[in-house]
């Protein structure tokens, strides 16, 4: 169990020690046992200003996959017949206590404000107000923990129970926020599960939130569909979106905490509902890496960070924020009206946020839950499977380096065809631009597999080109030359070629853990490139089939 106090050594200074002055906690977005039991936590609390620690279900899929800290937990459990549901319980709850002890110190010497662990309900259950209610009160009992936060989705059926759950004395993190209404139904739904719960005889001061707004999936989108559209007028608006949107937020939480209800509330013990900044991890690699974090160096708000985001401003981060003026609240409205002169309909984007973050989550929540199902039901040690040798694992990844690079040979041809076919059309800069991306990641696998002594297989990447050759005789209605199916059709292989590049990516970056032939940044970097593709990718299929279909409708 880690040691509940905090070392003794000094916080070091320089751009987190100027963060943390400047008013903003620093939280950590990650959470394993090999961070608890290895010391690392303990260091990034002494030494680097972190005051706190966010998980989710993507965070907890990847801890399993750090060492063997797992398997005897995961075994015992097995060998006693319990469901995946109560051992994904277990595991992540005994991580998250420990978390909480980790903290206690910084709980203590915050008076309650940091120091605070997060743990998210089940995210298929996001759509369930009274399941949600439930396992909330379930998490909050088991973890029993007074530093703890219960992640609760900011889906139209999560507000209603985060009004029950604060009106329990039970303390949250509202998570995926996207939009400026469901921020303020956020808050609404907090005050009013205050109004409840000082009704209900709890002590207010007791309970404390967190709403956490996204920002980095914001640009994402948002530059996605401006690429899309691809006039300079849009060309103009890329990388602002997320912070306008930040800012706007911040906006509307001040003018609540002005208002007579907040003030009430907080002449009873109440305290605010801190924004929380989520997702502050760049995705865009021609984006400064510690953009999200400067420009939102907002006093009395928290930044949650993935750990390459934490490093990287440890080492080169500015404060360019600030708490904003009105000023900059006007820019950015502004900002948002020029968006919607361009085309792009920003509450379209946030609901498709809402429903790609919940199924990313649903999506590791499952991975999560087939790791923990193949764990338990492994025999009682690893033993090695017969005729293998110290060479096999080598062989392994060999051969599953030389199926991606086909495929990514494949797909190479796949995206200069479809570039080619499209070329002097609006969209052929879009394909033309993402063709030479993935170019330029097939010569980045080349370069892993050389940097792991890993031959081409010419032979398999000639297969690869032959099968996408072969793949043109597809039934599009058309044997030969193309039909208006032929772009939607080739767009959703495209989509799905990208995305098993991703997962070829997150294999590697699970690899290289150790193995330090593998630069971790520079995957990280690989797949924010691969999730900005998808999106662009998904913006042309949808234009496409609006085009294919909506000219097959019957006239009225």
């Amino acid at each position: 169990m880690p040691d509940s106090t905090t070392p003794s050594s000094s916080p070091a200074p320089g751009p987190l020690a100027a963060l943390s002055a400047a008013g903003v906690s620093i939280w950590l977005d990650d959470l394993s046992r090999e961070l608890l039991a290895g010391g690392e936590l303990q260091r990034l609390i002494a030494n680097q200003h972190v005051v706190g620690v966010t998980t989710n279900p993507t965070i907890f899929a990847s801890a399993l996959s750090k060492g063997d800290r797992y398997t005897e937990q995961l075994r015992y459990l097995g060998g006693e017949g319990a469901s995946v549901d109560d051992a994904v319980f277990a595991l992540t709850t005994d991580d998250v206590r420990a978390g909480c002890q980790a903290f206690d110190a910084v709980y203590q010497q915050t008076g309650g404000i940091d120091g605070r662990v997060s743990i998210e309900v089940d995210p298929r259950l996001s759509r369930d107000t009274d399941a949600t209610i439930d396992q909330a009160r379930k998490l909050w009992e088991a973890v029993d923990q007074p530093n703890l936060m219960v992640k609760i989705p900011a889906t139209r059926e999560g507000l209603a129970a985060i009004t029950a759950v604060v009106a329990r004395g039970i303390s949250v993190n509202v998570t995926l926020i996207f939009s400026l209404d469901r921020y303020r139904a956020v808050m609404t739904a907090y005050l009013d599960g205050l109004e409840q719960a000082r009704a209900a005889g709890h002590d207010l001061n007791s309970i404390h939130s967190v709403a956490s707004f996204f920002v980095s999936r914001v640009d994402t989108e948002v530059d996605a569909r401006l690429d899309a559209i691809g006039t300079p007028e849009a060309e103009a608006l890329k990388g602002k979106a997320a912070i306008a949107n930040a800012r706007l937020a911040h906006q509307a939480y001040e003018q609540l905490t002005a208002g007579p209800s907040w003030q009430a509330l907080a002449e009873a013990g109440a305290h605010a509902q801190r924004p929380l900044w989520a997702s502050t991890g760049v995705k865009n690699p021609a984006y400064p890496d510690t953009t999200y974090v400067s420009e939102l160096a907002i006093a009395g708000t928290v930044n949650t960070m993935p750990g390459t985001t934490l490093k990287a401003f440890a080492d080169h981060g500015t404060l360019r924020g600030g708490t904003p003026t009105a000023g900059d609240y006007d820019a950015a409205a502004a900002y948002f009206a020029e968006l919607e002169s361009v085309g792009v309909d920003f509450a379209d984007v946030t609901d498709a946020l809402e429903r790609e973050g919940l199924g990313k989550f649903i999506d590791s929540w499952s991975e999560l839950g087939a790791s923990v199902d193949h764990e338990m039901q492994a025999p009682a040690a690893h033993q090695p499977v017969k005729g293998s040798d110290a060479g096999e694992g080598t062989d392994l990844l060999a051969i599953y380096l030389n199926d991606h690079l086909a495929g990514a040979s494949a797909g190479l041809e796949l995206f200069r065809r479809a570039g080619h076919a499209q070329k002097g059309r609006e969209r052929d800069a879009g394909l033309s631009e993402l063709a030479e991306q993935v170019e330029q990641d097939r010569a980045a696998l080349t370069q892993i597999m050389s940097d792991l002594g890993v031959s081409a297989d010419r032979s398999k990447v000639a297969l690869g080109w032959l099968a996408e050759k072969a793949g043109r005789l597809k039934t599009n209605g058309h044997l030969f030359s193309r039909s208006p199916l032929s772009d939607v059709l080739e767009l959703e292989s495209m989509i799905l070629g990208v995305q098993g590049k991703a997962a070829c990516w997150r294999t590697l970056r699970d690899v290289a853990r150790t193995d330090d032939r593998l630069d971790t940044e520079h995957l990280d970097t690989l797949l924010g490139r691969a999730e900005q593709q998808t999106a662009a990718l998904e913006r042309l299929r949808i234009a496409a089939a609006d085009r294919v279909f909506s000219a097959n409708q019957p006239s009225s």
